[in-house]
């Protein structure tokens, strides 16, 4: 089955499914197996050392598939920012035809993006983000609600009040992120107003992604109670999976007293990056969304992306006709 939508013909895939740009996962092995099963794969520029390595990194990409393929540029405030202009300008230099951009202030990087004929998806987690993004000159949305991995923002709006309250809003395409495993879910964000999902935790538990399988039978082994909100007390929510370590970070931001310093042993990027290299629990954080309780198993990427597109087929094509045809029968009786 083929779902087009506005999406899928602006960047010329075939299902509207795109795999979320995670720090420390999203390496060529899986970006190539999403997009040759039809989706969008997504590199993560910052996950790569230096802007020389990305370069290598999208050759390596190109290598494995011969279908789109997006790179991710989150920008954050930072007192040692990564040098995003270097990162920005090997994107570019690379021929790369589709960024998505999320985080900090991205006007700059959007405007040379676009200068250079790149179709730009900007992840927000607000309607008013959403807007100004709109304005700014993106050509897609991606919307991050509540339930999602990583930075929820703080409004603390689920998904299915804040796909359909921007799809109110905003004109340009739009993917729906935060909460999505499985056709069910791909079927509500079209009914909600989006043209497309996009996936984070729910890849990682793929044959191809490169974490270790200790963490991908953790999030299989999870539910949807196992998540922890953290960095809620210094204004930047982080939703991870529950572990000992996001545990010992809940306890100690509670204090009273606690300053940012106090958990930063515990939260360092490079520790979780430990943890999905070595499956060791205790090494890090391990970023997932409540979707863990959406996943039961562990597909290649083709599996998975063929199995969420049937199940959208048999929802549409006979589970929601179904209830049409009943009501029709219904009214003909009356």
């Amino acid at each position: 089955m083929t779902l087009r939508t506005r999406f899928t013909e602006l960047l010329g895939i075939e299902h509207p499914i795109v795999q979320g740009g995670m720090m420390w996962v999203g390496y060529a092995e899986l970006a190539a197996a999403v997009s040759n099963a039809g989706g969008l794969g997504i590199l993560t520029a910052l996950t790569q050392p230096t802007p020389d390595d990305l370069r290598r990194e999208i050759d390596r990409c190109r290598s494995m598939t011969d279908k789109p393929f997006a790179v991710n540029l989150t920008i954050l405030p930072s007192v040692n920012p990564p040098p995003y202009a270097e990162y920005r300008q090997a994107i570019i230099d690379s021929g790369i035809k589709i960024v998505e951009t999320a985080g900090h202030k991205p006007q700059e990087h959007v405007d040379e993006f676009k200068a250079h004929g790149i179709k730009v998806i900007h992840k927000c987690t607000a309607v008013r983000h959403a807007l100004s993004a709109e304005r700014m000159g993106v050509d897609a949305i991606s919307i991050d609600g509540f339930e999602c991995a990583g930075h929820p923002g703080e409004d603390d709006i689920p998904g299915l009040i804040l796909i359909p309250a921007a799809a109110d809003k905003v004109k340009i395409p739009m993917i729906a992120s935060g909460g999505f495993g499985d056709g069910r879910g791909l079927v509500a964000a079209l009914a909600l107003g989006a043209e497309g999902i996009n996936m984070g935790t729910r890849f990682c538990a793929t044959v191809e992604a490169p974490i270790h399988d200790n963490i991908k039978r953790f999030i299989v082994a999870n539910d949807e109670r196992a998540t922890n909100l953290i960095f809620r007390k210094f204004h930047n929510t982080g939703r991870v999976a529950k572990s000992a370590v996001s545990d010992k970070v809940v306890e100690i931001s509670a204090r009273p007293d606690a300053v940012f310093e106090d958990i930063r042993p515990y939260v360092s990027g490079i520790k979780g990056r430990e943890a999905l290299r070595t499956g060791d629990l205790d090494a890090g954080l391990v970023w997932a969304g409540q979707v863990q309780g959406l996943i039961h198993d562990i597909p290649t990427c083709k599996q998975l992306i063929d199995r969420i597109m049937a199940e959208a087929e048999a929802i549409i094509a006979d589970r929601l006709a179904g209830f049409l045809s009943r009501e029709g029968a219904r009214q003909a009786v009356a």
